[in-house]
């Protein structure tokens, strides 16, 4: 008899600062701080971040059975989930009665650690700050807008939206991912009459669907101007971070990226790269287990699709071992293919066969590829 394979569950990770934007409605421009959360209190003020995210989450109840929430205890999740009728796990109980930013990092922080796919989030510029101090680049994030101040480009338009794009990243709908900007400012020059705004870094931020570059009549896009692109993108990328080693995958996106570079390619085979300089030619698996050992965190990977089933790993690249695989950072796959490539799927999954169900896990979820200049997407890896 044929084993039936389970689908893996989407593990989306649920936050909400409860007292995101409780200060708006007052005019006290911002509820950062304990001072400012006891007046809006004091003065009747509503907690509706909430509500907010109940919104959002309306948009997933359709699939909840496809979907396990990861959350915090009390106002921080785990009440607005059970109000939505949704199953949850609570890997976070909040120190006191409060939250506190304190609470945030801390519940993200055990959100990544149960292996988090994507975190959608409720609060404002304060709370997108708290979720880039943990998350980075690690995993895509979504914003429900919930706060008082709302200048980082890391929310949604509207609760509704962010739900709708949460949507379509589990169902493995193909998505634009922007580079969201996380801004804040300083309140307590703000209630003085000015705007100071500081820049904290970028997060990744799944978006519908684009076609802003690299197209022709109709809009379709052109192989040459997407290939020439990704390629330029890329080779961008390693001039900004010449400290990291490259390990260049097989096939004729890679070997047009080494032409540019004026690097000589192995077609078939594995190079590596450092400071712009070939350090090792159609290098085997044993190599590779070397380099990533003696440089941790600093080896990154450049691949594309392969063949027609969307094989990333496991096929024609056995070089990538599953004990290499496994010491590489998943933020570090530099994936590249056009989004007519990914769409040419339809919907089906990127796969990945490394010969170790544990390593296989690692990619399994939403992965960015590099789609073309600056131009990025997200996409399920099963």
């Amino acid at each position: 008899m044929k084993q039936l394979i389970k689908k893996r569950q989407f593990r989306l990770g649920v936050l909400i600062n409860p007292y995101a934007g409780i200060g708006g409605a007052l005019g006290l421009k911002g509820s950062d701080g304990p001072a400012i959360r006891q007046s809006a209190i004091q003065q009747g003020a509503q907690l509706l971040a909430n509500d907010k995210m109940k919104r959002a989450l309306q948009e997933l109840k359709h699939i909840a059975a496809d979907v396990t929430f990861i959350t915090a205890s009390e106002m921080m999740g785990q009440d607005c989930l059970s109000e939505c009728g949704l199953n949850y796990e609570v890997i976070y109980t909040q120190s006191s009665s409060e939250s506190q930013a304190f609470d945030t990092e801390q519940a993200i922080e055990r959100m990544l650690h149960h292996g988090m796919d994507m975190l959608l989030f409720a609060g404002g510029d304060g709370t997108a700050r708290n979720v880039f101090n943990k998350v980075g680049q690690a995993i895509p994030v979504i914003g429900v807008p919930a706060g008082c101040k709302i200048h980082s480009g890391v929310y949604a338009v509207t609760p509704n939206a962010a739900g709708k794009v949460a949507l379509k990243v589990i169902t493995g709908e193909l998505v634009s991912q922007l580079e969201g900007e996380v801004r804040d400012i300083d309140e307590d020059a703000f209630r003085e009459g000015k705007v100071i705004a500081q820049h904290y870094g970028e997060m990744r931020v799944p978006h519908d669907l684009t076609y802003v570059q690299s197209v022709k009549m109709g809009g379709q896009e052109s192989d040459e101007l997407v290939l020439q692109d990704m390629v330029d993108h890329v080779s961008e990328l390693i001039s900004d971070d010449p400290d990291c080693f490259y390990v260049m995958g097989s096939g004729s996106t890679v070997n047009a990226l080494m032409d540019k570079m004026q690097l000589s390619n192995t077609l078939l085979g594995v190079d590596v790269i450092h400071r712009e300089t070939l350090i090792g030619s159609d290098v085997n698996a044993a190599y590779l287990e070397r380099l990533i050992h003696a440089n941790p965190h600093r080896v990154k990977i450049v691949i594309t699709v392969i063949g027609g089933q969307g094989h990333i790993f496991g096929r024609g690249n056995q070089q990538l071992s599953p004990v290499f695989l496994n010491q590489l950072d998943k933020q570090n796959v530099l994936l590249l293919a056009s989004k007519l490539k990914l769409a040419s799927l339809h919907g089906r999954p990127l796969r990945v066969d490394t010969g170790d169900e544990r390593v296989d896990e690692k990619f399994r979820g939403p992965i960015s590829i590099i789609t073309g200049y600056r131009d990025y997407a997200l996409y399920p890896v099963e």
